[in-house]
């Protein structure tokens, strides 16, 4: 019986690199909090890893010539979108260090729970390949 290392780690390996994409987003933010009209940026995580997990994640557009435009603002199926501040700054910046600081705690932990179930399903394949 063969096993598809897709099937072992399921949606997973998906997540992985969408809260990777996502720690990039919310460091560029918190990087950013005191630049003049900055806009801040997120994904929306649920949409994009349930996309995922369907099969129905958009595949990315890409440029047949070297005069395209590259395109931008996806990733994975996972629109980059802006965030809404709930107090806008007067010089146009909308990054918010409180919420950035929150969201990227949070992406960090979901990060690393998506790394220790990776790990225990590498684990238990390399017990089966040793016959243990």
């Amino acid at each position: 019986m063969e096993i598809s290392i897709d099937n072992v780690f399921g949606v997973h390996e998906a997540a992985m690199h969408l809260q990777g994409r996502r720690a990039q987003l919310l460091s560029q933010n918190l990087a950013n909090s005191d630049t003049p009209g900055y806009k801040a940026k997120d994904i929306d995580f649920k949409a994009a890893l349930k996309s995922a997990a369907n099969g129905t994640s958009q595949q990315p557009l890409q440029t047949t010539q070297t005069g395209h435009i590259q395109p931008k603002g996806t990733f994975m199926g996972a629109e980059t979108l802006y965030r809404q501040p709930m107090q806008p700054s007067l010089d146009g910046n909308t990054v918010e260090p409180h919420v950035e600081m929150a969201e990227f705690t949070e992406n960090s932990m979901r990060y690393l729970m998506t790394l220790r179930i990776m790990s225990g399903k590498i684990n238990s394949m390399l017990s089966a390949i040793r016959g243990e």
